[in-house]
């Protein structure tokens, strides 16, 4: 079981050492369907079987001196019955393997999801969204087709193929040549088709994520898109990435089209139809059997027909299983840490000699977070500082100093590359990692609303929230005046991300979420940097208050901000150039003062 920030408690495991391994220990859970589908298929086959055996004594009956008419209704009513029953069996295999795909589809969707929720944003940040999407919303679905109608189909195709074996030797042992040299070079046949057809599958999977994570990042950008007028350009690489992926399907098709055991199905055909006559000259069996072994020669249509497009059905579902697992074993670099220290937090920081370096891809990372990132240049070096519970703290530097980085350091956003950081005296990789995030709030420059309600944006923290507790916070963060603008007031429900609204409407938004969860550790990421003048005071009096008994990181250019600072570090290329109050660092420090100048 791998590493993760967020796990659910889960009533069954499954084996992730093969994606073959992986998805039956889905299909095995569910036992009783894959008997029900197999005792189905069985059914099906035999009294598929049944039919040409029963026309087989027709003949025998009609061709006799004088007619044996009267065993004629005998023999409908049970060639009638008996196929009844087959449909009754037959809808038994089908809703097996139909149930058995849905609920193996919805048990992948479900691990993976809370797979994905459990990574940490080293890896978010690294795995291209459109890709993720492709395989949470299609590769799941493949999945699901493997099962139904694939390997429904496939297992039924199967037992067909047995039916010749089984009943030939009853009119003549010699008869089961042709079914036997069918049935070997079949296998012969499938076992390089499907060798042939796997790395095209696995192609189509593939080009198809890449197309999708063009087609997310035109969408996510489309303002700047629009804005550079690229509509063109871009419709240009969409139309090349879907190129590719229409090339490999037709390559897939091609190879499903070139499927040798249609040929050898209609040879044997003739073969076999060749034997029973000579065997008939023979005397060595009658009319009827030569009738019904060419019937049962026939049910070889089904596993022949079936296996071109079936098969390639388990290809593509194995292919995307195999990049689902890819996705859910994909190395974490954080964990949940679950036992760990889990107390009331008082809100002292302090970084001990703390390194860190963005690591390079999503495999980097080491398993315990310690040793993240090696190799690539560090964005912050050897930094060094400590606040009492209650400070507050401006973070100043120019852009690229590293600001937001030693922010996302204090609530294991990331983890530290060498060093560390300590919260109430403890390393943040020894706390509960959801006790210290739900102790920490943090407000970024970039601030994500869902398309919910004001109401549930402002409380999405605290989801058990009472109107007046959400009320009261959107007060305190100065929203309330633009909120009751609105026609439905808190149950107004704003666009995906919150493109309805003004940047200075998104933030204190943010700010009124981070009100209500009342966090030990409050952090501002330039949070004010899209108000206008007018709200400021508003906002500075709001958050001066939000900050009174509570540690306050402020990351800010903002003068007004910076001056009530209890404590004011100033960066510089990664490292601390200076620290003190304002009218210390006004007097002693060029660097702090460059910033003010410029």
């Amino acid at each position: 079981m791998s590493i993760a920030e967020f796990t659910l408690t889960r009533r069954h495991t499954t084996d992730r050492r093969s994606h073959v391994r992986w998805v039956l220990s889905y299909a095995l859970r569910y036992w009783w369907l894959v008997v029900i589908m197999f005792i189905g298929a069985v059914g099906n086959a035999a009294l598929s079987a049944y039919v040409p055996v029963l026309t087989g004594d027709a003949f025998n009956a009609m061709l006799k001196l004088p007619p044996e008419t009267k065993v004629l209704l005998p023999l409908a009513l049970l060639m009638g019955g008996s196929q009844v029953l087959r449909g009754v069996l037959q809808l038994g295999r089908n809703f097996g393997a139909e149930f058995l795909a849905q609920r193996v589809e919805r048990d992948v969707r479900d691990e993976l999801y809370v797979s994905l929720l459990g990574k940490s944003m080293t890896f978010h940040n690294l795995q291209p969204v459109g890709d993720t999407m492709a395989r949470a919303t299609n590769d799941v679905r493949e999945v699901n087709y493997m099962f139904s109608p694939g390997v429904n189909l496939v297992v039924g195709s199967l037992i067909f193929l047995l039916m010749p074996l089984f009943f030939a030797p009853h009119y003549h042992w010699s008869l089961l040549l042709a079914p036997v040299l069918f049935t070997i070079s079949y296998f012969v046949a499938l076992r390089g088709y499907l060798k042939t057809l796997d790395p095209i599958t696995e192609d189509v999977r593939e080009t198809f994520g890449v197309m999708n994570t063009h087609l997310s990042e035109a969408l996510d950008g489309v303002e700047t898109l629009k804005g550079a007028a690229q509509e063109d350009a871009e419709v240009g690489r969409f139309t090349t990435n879907a190129r590719v992926v229409r090339n490999n399907t037709v390559r897939q098709g091609d190879v499903e089209a070139r499927f040798v055991p249609l040929l050898l199905f209609f040879i044997t055909l003739a073969i076999g139809l060749v034997h029973a006559i000579l065997l008939f000259r023979l005397g060595l069996i009658n009319t009827g059997d030569v009738v019904a072994y060419f019937g049962l020669l026939l049910l070889l249509d089904f596993p022949t027909w079936t296996s071109i497009w079936a098969y390639s059905q388990i290809s593509s579902g194995l292919a995307g299983a195999r990049r689902i697992l890819e996705l859910i074993n994909r190395e974490n670099d954080l964990d949940q840490n679950a036992l760990g220290y889990a107390q009331s937090m008082r809100g002292e920081i302090e970084f001990r000699l703390v390194t860190f370096a963005y690591p390079s891809s999503p495999s980097s990372p080491s398993p315990t977070g310690r040793g993240q990132g090696e190799g690539n240049e560090p964005v912050l070096q050897n930094i060094s500082f400590k606040v009492k519970p209650g400070q507050t703290v401006a973070i100043v530097g120019q852009t690229g100093t590293g600001k937001t980085s030693l922010m996302k350091l204090v609530n294991r956003t990331y983890d530290t590359t060498s060093g560390s950081i300590l919260v109430d005296g403890v390393d943040v990789r020894d706390w509960n990692l959801a006790s210290l995030r739900s102790q920490i709030s943090i407000i970024e420059q970039d601030v994500f609303l869902f398309s919910r309600s004001v109401a549930e944006n402002i409380a999405f923290g605290k989801p058990d929230a009472t109107r007046l507790q959400v009320e009261a916070a959107a007060k305190s963060a100065q929203v309330e005046d633009f909120i009751q603008e609105f026609e439905k007031g808190y149950e107004t429900v704003i666009g995906e991300r919150g493109v309805t609204l003004s940047g200075g409407q998104r933030q204190r938004l943010a700010i009124a979420r981070a009100f209500l969860t009342d966090p030990r550790i409050l952090i501002l990421d330039d949070s004010t940097s899209a108000i206008d003048s007018a709200t400021e005071d508003k906002i500075q009096r709001a958050i001066a208050a939000a900050a009174r008994g509570r540690t306050t990181l402020i990351i800010t250019h903002r003068l007004s901000q910076i001056r009530w600072a209890d404590l004011i570090v100033v960066l510089r290329k990664g490292r601390i150039a200076a620290i003190g109050n304002h009218e210390e660092l006004m007097r002693t420090s060029e660097a702090y003062s460059r910033i003010f100048r410029e």
